[in-house]
Protein backbone atom coordinates (compact mmCIF):
# COMPACT_ATOMS: atom_id res chain seq x y z
CA UNK A 1 0.00 0.00 0.00
CA UNK A 2 1.40 3.38 -0.96
CA UNK A 3 1.96 6.43 1.82
CA UNK A 4 -1.08 8.34 -0.31
CA UNK A 5 -2.96 5.78 0.43
CA UNK A 6 -2.32 5.07 4.09
CA UNK A 7 -2.48 9.05 4.72
CA UNK A 8 -6.18 9.15 3.20
CA UNK A 9 -7.00 6.32 4.99
CA UNK A 10 -5.80 7.48 8.58
CA UNK A 11 -7.74 10.86 7.47
CA UNK A 12 -10.90 8.93 6.57
CA UNK A 13 -10.95 7.46 9.98
CA UNK A 14 -10.31 10.30 11.46
CA UNK A 15 -12.87 12.51 9.37
CA UNK A 16 -15.53 9.27 9.76
CA UNK A 17 -15.15 9.18 13.46
CA UNK A 18 -15.80 12.70 14.22
CA UNK A 19 -19.13 12.98 12.45
CA UNK A 20 -20.60 10.96 15.76
CA UNK A 21 -19.18 14.19 17.92
CA UNK A 22 -20.78 16.88 15.70
CA UNK A 23 -23.82 14.72 15.07
CA UNK A 24 -24.24 15.00 19.06
CA UNK A 25 -24.71 18.26 18.98
CA UNK A 26 -26.83 18.78 16.08
CA UNK A 27 -29.10 16.53 17.82
CA UNK A 28 -29.35 18.44 20.74
CA UNK A 29 -30.21 21.69 18.79
CA UNK A 30 -32.47 20.64 15.70
CA UNK A 31 -34.60 17.16 14.54
CA UNK A 32 -32.14 14.79 13.52
CA UNK A 33 -33.72 13.70 10.18
CA UNK A 34 -34.71 17.25 9.09
CA UNK A 35 -30.83 18.11 9.56
CA UNK A 36 -29.52 15.71 8.59
CA UNK A 37 -31.82 15.93 4.95
CA UNK A 38 -30.79 19.23 4.80
CA UNK A 39 -26.39 18.31 5.53
CA UNK A 40 -26.82 15.95 2.23
CA UNK A 41 -28.54 18.53 0.30
CA UNK A 42 -25.60 20.97 0.94
CA UNK A 43 -22.97 18.58 0.25
CA UNK A 44 -24.91 16.63 -2.56
CA UNK A 45 -25.16 20.38 -4.19
CA UNK A 46 -21.71 21.11 -3.56
CA UNK A 47 -20.35 17.55 -4.48
CA UNK A 48 -22.46 17.67 -7.75
CA UNK A 49 -21.21 20.91 -8.66
CA UNK A 50 -17.42 20.59 -7.94
CA UNK A 51 -17.69 17.28 -9.67
CA UNK A 52 -19.36 19.40 -13.33
CA UNK A 53 -16.48 21.95 -12.50
CA UNK A 54 -14.14 19.20 -12.80
CA UNK A 55 -15.34 17.92 -15.82
CA UNK A 56 -16.93 14.79 -14.67
CA UNK A 57 -19.92 12.97 -16.32
CA UNK A 58 -23.35 12.88 -15.04
CA UNK A 59 -23.65 9.65 -16.97
CA UNK A 60 -22.74 6.75 -14.90
CA UNK A 61 -22.24 3.01 -15.68
CA UNK A 62 -25.19 0.72 -15.20
CA UNK A 63 -23.31 -0.06 -11.35
CA UNK A 64 -22.61 3.17 -10.52
CA UNK A 65 -26.39 3.92 -10.82
CA UNK A 66 -27.34 0.94 -8.89
CA UNK A 67 -24.55 1.44 -6.30
CA UNK A 68 -25.37 5.22 -5.87
CA UNK A 69 -28.72 4.21 -5.57
CA UNK A 70 -28.66 1.31 -3.07
CA UNK A 71 -25.70 3.47 -1.21
CA UNK A 72 -27.56 6.83 -0.93
CA UNK A 73 -30.32 4.72 1.19
CA UNK A 74 -28.30 2.18 2.96
CA UNK A 75 -25.81 4.82 4.02
CA UNK A 76 -27.34 7.71 3.79
CA UNK A 77 -30.90 7.46 4.81
CA UNK A 78 -31.11 4.43 7.10
CA UNK A 79 -27.61 4.48 8.86
CA UNK A 80 -27.01 7.94 9.29
CA UNK A 81 -30.54 8.63 9.85
CA UNK A 82 -30.64 5.87 12.78
CA UNK A 83 -28.14 6.82 14.25
CA UNK A 84 -28.99 10.54 14.21
CA UNK A 85 -31.85 9.67 15.76
CA UNK A 86 -30.14 7.12 18.51
CA UNK A 87 -27.63 9.96 19.48
CA UNK A 88 -30.80 11.72 21.28
CA UNK A 89 -30.51 9.15 23.97
CA UNK A 90 -27.16 7.32 23.04
CA UNK A 91 -23.43 8.96 23.62
CA UNK A 92 -21.12 9.85 20.96
CA UNK A 93 -18.27 7.20 21.61
CA UNK A 94 -20.39 4.67 21.99
CA UNK A 95 -22.29 5.62 18.42
CA UNK A 96 -19.16 5.46 16.88
CA UNK A 97 -17.82 1.82 18.85
CA UNK A 98 -21.17 0.34 17.14
CA UNK A 99 -20.65 1.49 13.69
CA UNK A 100 -17.27 -0.17 13.78
CA UNK A 101 -18.35 -3.28 13.98
CA UNK A 102 -19.64 -3.10 10.31
CA UNK A 103 -16.46 -4.73 9.05
CA UNK A 104 -17.10 -7.59 11.42
CA UNK A 105 -20.45 -7.89 10.29
CA UNK A 106 -19.31 -7.33 6.38
CA UNK A 107 -17.34 -10.51 6.95
CA UNK A 108 -20.14 -12.62 8.31
CA UNK A 109 -22.27 -11.87 5.18
CA UNK A 110 -19.66 -13.27 2.93
CA UNK A 111 -19.53 -16.07 4.68
CA UNK A 112 -23.26 -16.13 5.14
CA UNK A 113 -24.48 -15.42 1.82
CA UNK A 114 -21.08 -15.64 -0.54
CA UNK A 115 -19.96 -18.25 1.51
CA UNK A 116 -16.43 -16.83 1.12
CA UNK A 117 -14.26 -19.31 3.41
CA UNK A 118 -13.19 -18.04 6.59
CA UNK A 119 -9.33 -17.96 7.20
CA UNK A 120 -8.64 -19.26 11.41
CA UNK A 121 -7.14 -15.47 11.93
CA UNK A 122 -10.87 -14.29 10.17
CA UNK A 123 -12.45 -16.13 12.72
CA UNK A 124 -10.41 -14.96 15.80
CA UNK A 125 -10.72 -11.74 14.77
CA UNK A 126 -14.61 -12.04 14.51
CA UNK A 127 -14.72 -13.18 17.82
CA UNK A 128 -12.57 -10.83 19.45
CA UNK A 129 -14.64 -8.18 17.68
CA UNK A 130 -17.55 -9.43 19.04
CA UNK A 131 -16.71 -9.98 22.46
CA UNK A 132 -15.14 -6.38 22.35
CA UNK A 133 -18.59 -5.25 21.82
CA UNK A 134 -20.40 -7.22 24.37
CA UNK A 135 -17.79 -5.96 26.74
CA UNK A 136 -18.50 -2.32 26.27
CA UNK A 137 -22.38 -2.77 25.67
CA UNK A 138 -22.43 -5.25 29.38
CA UNK A 139 -20.87 -2.00 30.78
CA UNK A 140 -23.10 0.57 29.30
CA UNK A 141 -26.43 -1.08 29.42
CA UNK A 142 -25.70 -1.52 33.36
CA UNK A 143 -24.77 2.08 33.12
CA UNK A 144 -28.13 3.39 31.97
CA UNK A 145 -27.69 3.44 28.31
CA UNK A 146 -31.16 3.45 25.93
CA UNK A 147 -31.71 0.33 24.80
CA UNK A 148 -33.95 1.51 22.19
CA UNK A 149 -31.15 3.70 20.93
CA UNK A 150 -28.46 0.84 21.00
CA UNK A 151 -31.07 -1.02 19.07
CA UNK A 152 -31.67 1.85 16.29
CA UNK A 153 -27.66 1.55 16.10
CA UNK A 154 -27.69 -2.03 15.22
CA UNK A 155 -30.24 -1.29 12.58
CA UNK A 156 -28.14 1.03 11.22
CA UNK A 157 -24.91 -0.74 11.37
CA UNK A 158 -26.63 -3.70 9.13
CA UNK A 159 -27.59 -0.97 6.58
CA UNK A 160 -23.88 0.52 6.76
CA UNK A 161 -22.68 -2.83 5.89
CA UNK A 162 -24.79 -3.49 2.93
CA UNK A 163 -24.02 0.12 1.62
CA UNK A 164 -20.31 -0.67 2.27
CA UNK A 165 -20.85 -4.27 -0.14
CA UNK A 166 -22.08 -1.91 -3.05
CA UNK A 167 -19.02 0.55 -3.22
CA UNK A 168 -17.13 -1.46 -5.21
CA UNK A 169 -19.70 -0.85 -7.91
CA UNK A 170 -19.93 2.59 -6.97
CA UNK A 171 -16.18 3.49 -7.24
CA UNK A 172 -15.43 1.44 -10.62
CA UNK A 173 -15.83 3.51 -13.91
CA UNK A 174 -14.43 7.15 -12.51
CA UNK A 175 -16.74 10.45 -12.06
CA UNK A 176 -15.90 9.22 -8.50
CA UNK A 177 -17.33 12.93 -7.04
CA UNK A 178 -20.20 12.67 -9.16
CA UNK A 179 -20.96 9.58 -7.70
CA UNK A 180 -20.54 11.02 -4.04
CA UNK A 181 -22.78 14.50 -4.55
CA UNK A 182 -25.42 11.96 -6.32
CA UNK A 183 -25.90 9.24 -3.63
CA UNK A 184 -25.95 12.30 -0.44
CA UNK A 185 -29.26 13.79 -2.89
CA UNK A 186 -30.56 10.51 -2.74
CA UNK A 187 -30.17 10.15 1.02
CA UNK A 188 -31.55 13.56 1.46
CA UNK A 189 -35.19 12.94 -0.53
CA UNK A 190 -35.48 9.96 1.59
CA UNK A 191 -34.77 11.69 5.05
CA UNK A 192 -36.84 14.74 4.02
CA UNK A 193 -39.82 12.40 3.15
CA UNK A 194 -39.20 10.94 6.60
CA UNK A 195 -38.92 13.69 8.57
CA UNK A 196 -42.12 15.17 7.01
CA UNK A 197 -44.13 12.61 8.70
CA UNK A 198 -42.29 11.60 11.61
CA UNK A 199 -41.16 14.81 13.09
CA UNK A 200 -41.59 18.51 14.57
CA UNK A 201 -39.92 21.20 12.89
CA UNK A 202 -38.21 23.31 15.62
CA UNK A 203 -34.33 24.61 15.54
CA UNK A 204 -32.31 26.26 18.55
CA UNK A 205 -30.18 28.62 16.50
CA UNK A 206 -27.02 28.30 18.66
CA UNK A 207 -23.43 28.80 17.77
CA UNK A 208 -22.63 25.02 18.16
CA UNK A 209 -25.18 23.97 15.92
CA UNK A 210 -24.15 26.28 13.03
CA UNK A 211 -20.21 24.60 13.78
CA UNK A 212 -21.11 21.71 13.79
CA UNK A 213 -23.76 21.51 11.62
CA UNK A 214 -21.09 23.04 8.61
CA UNK A 215 -17.65 21.02 9.89
CA UNK A 216 -20.44 17.54 9.40
CA UNK A 217 -21.49 19.04 6.16
CA UNK A 218 -18.10 20.08 4.27
CA UNK A 219 -16.17 17.24 6.66
CA UNK A 220 -17.25 13.93 6.98
CA UNK A 221 -19.87 14.62 5.05
CA UNK A 222 -18.22 15.32 1.71
CA UNK A 223 -14.19 14.94 2.04
CA UNK A 224 -14.29 12.06 4.05
CA UNK A 225 -16.65 10.01 1.58
CA UNK A 226 -15.16 11.18 -1.50
CA UNK A 227 -11.99 10.10 0.37
CA UNK A 228 -13.48 6.35 0.72
CA UNK A 229 -14.16 6.13 -2.53
CA UNK A 230 -11.03 7.29 -3.74
CA UNK A 231 -9.51 5.05 -1.59
CA UNK A 232 -11.75 1.95 -2.50
CA UNK A 233 -10.80 2.65 -6.05
CA UNK A 234 -7.18 2.85 -5.89
CA UNK A 235 -6.46 -0.15 -3.66
CA UNK A 236 -9.96 -2.17 -3.39
CA UNK A 237 -12.73 -2.17 -1.08
CA UNK A 238 -10.96 -5.22 1.28
CA UNK A 239 -7.57 -3.19 1.31
CA UNK A 240 -9.26 0.19 2.20
CA UNK A 241 -11.52 -1.27 5.24
CA UNK A 242 -8.34 -2.23 7.31
CA UNK A 243 -8.41 1.65 8.14
CA UNK A 244 -11.49 0.50 10.29
CA UNK A 245 -9.86 -0.81 12.91
CA UNK A 246 -8.77 2.86 13.97
CA UNK A 247 -12.59 4.01 14.31
CA UNK A 248 -13.42 2.83 17.98
CA UNK A 249 -10.29 4.44 18.98
CA UNK A 250 -10.49 8.10 17.00
CA UNK A 251 -14.32 8.14 17.74
CA UNK A 252 -14.23 7.37 21.51
CA UNK A 253 -11.06 9.85 21.58
CA UNK A 254 -12.53 12.57 19.73
CA UNK A 255 -15.93 12.44 21.54
CA UNK A 256 -13.72 12.59 25.39
CA UNK A 257 -12.07 15.60 24.01
CA UNK A 258 -14.59 17.74 22.56
CA UNK A 259 -17.57 16.61 24.67
CA UNK A 260 -15.95 15.60 27.77
CA UNK A 261 -17.48 12.29 27.64
CA UNK A 262 -16.18 9.53 30.31
CA UNK A 263 -14.43 6.61 29.24
CA UNK A 264 -14.26 3.74 31.16
CA UNK A 265 -12.25 0.88 32.03
CA UNK A 266 -13.93 -1.64 30.35
CA UNK A 267 -14.60 1.09 27.14
CA UNK A 268 -10.81 1.32 26.95
CA UNK A 269 -10.69 -2.49 26.98
CA UNK A 270 -13.41 -3.22 24.77
CA UNK A 271 -12.25 -0.37 21.76
CA UNK A 272 -8.75 -2.37 22.09
CA UNK A 273 -10.23 -5.90 21.49
CA UNK A 274 -13.17 -4.49 18.70
CA UNK A 275 -9.68 -2.80 17.05
CA UNK A 276 -7.91 -5.94 17.54
CA UNK A 277 -10.62 -8.41 16.01
CA UNK A 278 -11.34 -5.57 12.92
CA UNK A 279 -7.62 -5.58 12.19
CA UNK A 280 -7.32 -9.85 11.96
CA UNK A 281 -10.20 -9.97 9.96
CA UNK A 282 -8.87 -7.33 7.65
CA UNK A 283 -5.52 -8.73 7.47
CA UNK A 284 -6.93 -11.96 6.65
CA UNK A 285 -9.09 -10.79 4.04
CA UNK A 286 -5.92 -8.66 3.00
CA UNK A 287 -3.40 -11.36 2.69
CA UNK A 288 -6.29 -13.87 0.72
CA UNK A 289 -6.50 -11.40 -2.07
CA UNK A 290 -2.33 -11.00 -2.10
CA UNK A 291 -1.95 -14.87 -2.53
CA UNK A 292 -4.79 -14.95 -5.17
Amino acid sequence: MSVRAMVLGLFFALFWSSAFTSARVIVAHAPPLASLSLRFLVSGVIGVALAWALGESWRLTAGQRRATIIFGICQNALYLGLFFVAMQWIEAGLASIMASTMPLIVAVANRVIFKERLAPMAVLGLGLGFGGVIIIMSSRISGGADPFGLMLCVIGTLALAVATLSARGASSGGNVLMVVGLQMLVGAVCLALASLVLEDWWVDMTTPLVVAFVYTTLVPGLLATWIWFTLVNEVGAIRASVFHFLNPFFGVLVAALVLGEAIGLNDMIGVAVVAAGILMVQLSKAQKVAAA
